[in-house]
């Protein structure tokens, strides 16, 4: 299914896969050989749209639930009618077509813990019921199937079966879990790391004994137990495969796509682990790879990525850059760079800080105090000096884009729609959000995008 149409509106957006390596996949269920990201290139070589709107879903984003994200959330935008005449009446040959980005990133699944509240506990006993050689095949999956990680999952899954009402983390279970870190290469090097690096190291322990806090934040059980460890390092696992799709893929089509369309008009959407993989896709390798020209806009929305990625300064590090400082410093996005953040979503605002290892700080996202260790979607990009602070607007509302490069919305307001462990992280498809997406491409350079 390359094309995807959505049946309310009739509109068609691409849908190009990548594997866990950054390879687009060829494999295409409709039967058409091939890489469809050539086929595009092909087809806009001789007729090519005035924009193209790139859009990239975050984690728990299997192909089932990337097609139901895209259908809502391109389907709102298409929804706009109003913001589509304006954009008409100011440019009237404008054409639009959408390209919608998967890549798996699963970092655990729904069949290991209670979606709703109450129903999982985290342990062996929640997850049991698919069975230890299955558990064992999923994480192998999603982490990389290598003997060494297959090992190091069998002992800590049967740990988890035979103490699973353990008060401490099981000394056999410590040792592997340290092997696995070590082999799954993640990396630690706090504030100045890359995006799948700023964090602090990897302590098993921490991480058993943090989790219940995370699961007394939501007053029921859902993360703790010998199991918790595997999902903080599954996290670091997507979020490192997010960098590489990023930089290894979407950054070279990125390029292909200005070759043989040299004026169209490119705006990139991210949500979650999408707004690393729209920002690697910026950034490049080693973060300071060229574009050929900049991108129209980029909007992130809930992201889940550091708050400092962007800054060119970190203060709480002075002579540390963020990751993607290059991004501003090198003028990559001609016109705003939009950021939601929202009180309501507890993905960021607590699995995040508990993901990077940040002991005791689960709640940070209630303070006024900045971490060192928080998400874009729970406190904006940070540690810019032109940043500017405002609230998400209503359907009717105009942004003053002028004012900045990058803008931090608080969209508690609107993003609140949600329960369980990721609390409104999801709710990213109505009227408001489709919104911002239409007034930042529409304010983009018109003359130098």
């Amino acid at each position: 299914m390359p094309f995807v149409t959505l049946p309310e509106s009739g509109v068609r957006y691409a849908l190009i896969a990548f594997d866990a390596d950054g390879n687009e996949r060829s494999d295409d269920p409709d039967g058409e050989s091939g890489r469809l990201s050539l086929r595009l290139l092909e087809r806009w070589r001789g007729a090519p749209p005035t924009d193209a709107f790139l859009w990239c879903h975050g984690w728990k984003g299997d192909m089932p639930a990337a097609l139901a994200q895209y259908s809502r959330w391109i389907g709102a935008f298409e929804r706009q009618g109003a913001d589509r005449e304006a954009a008409l009446a100011r440019q009237p040959d404008m054409r639009i077509e959408h390209v919608g980005l998967h890549w798996p990133s699963q970092p655990w699944g729904d069949e290991e813990m209670g979606d709703e509240p109450g129903t999982g506990d985290g342990s062996f006993a929640a997850a049991g019921a698919i069975g230890p050689q299955a558990l064992i095949d999923a994480y192998a999956e999603r982490l990389g199937d290598t003997p060494q990680v297959r090992a190091a999952l069998a002992t800590i899954i049967e740990v988890a079966r035979t103490e699973p009402d353990a008060m401490r983390l099981p000394a056999q279970a410590q040792l592997a879990y340290r092997a696995l870190d070590r082999e799954l290469e993640l990396g630690a090097q706090g504030l100045g790391g890359d995006l799948s690096s700023d964090r602090l190291p990897f302590d098993p322990e921490q991480a058993f004994d943090d989790a219940v806090q995370v699961d007394a934040a939501f007053g029921a059980p859902s993360l703790a137990g010998i199991l918790a460890p595997l999902r903080q390092l599954s996290f670091w696992t997507m979020k490192k495969r997010g960098q590489r799709i990023g930089e290894t893929a979407l950054h070279p089509l990125l390029n292909r796509i200005y070759a043989v369309a040299p004026a169209i008009r490119l705006h990139l959407v991210g949500h979650s682990f999408g707004c690393v993989v729209m920002s690697a896709a910026l950034a490049g390798h080693g973060g300071n790879a060229p574009l050929q020209r900049p991108v129209g806009s980029c909007v992130l929305i809930q992201g889940a990525m550091s708050i400092w990625s962007y800054s060119p300064d970190i203060p709480l590090q002075r002579g540390t850059p963020g990751y993607c400082h290059g991004i501003l410093t090198h003028g990559k996005v001609s016109g705003p760079i939009a950021v939601t953040r929202s009180r309501h979503d507890s993905a960021v605002g607590v699995l995040y800080p508990w993901a990077a290892g940040v002991a005791g700080q689960l709640a940070l996202a209630e303070t006024s105090a900045l971490p060192k260790y928080g998400a874009i979607g729970a406190f904006g990009l940070q540690g810019i000096d032109s940043v500017q602070d405002a609230s998400m607007l209503g359907v009717d509302g105009v942004y003053p884009w002028s004012e900045g490069d990058v803008f931090n919305l608080d969209a508690s307001q609107y993003i609140r729609k949600g329960d369980g462990i990721s609390g409104a992280h999801s709710d990213i498809d109505g009227p408001e959000v489709a919104h911002l997406i239409w007034q930042a491409a529409m304010a983009a350079d018109r003359s130098g995008s």
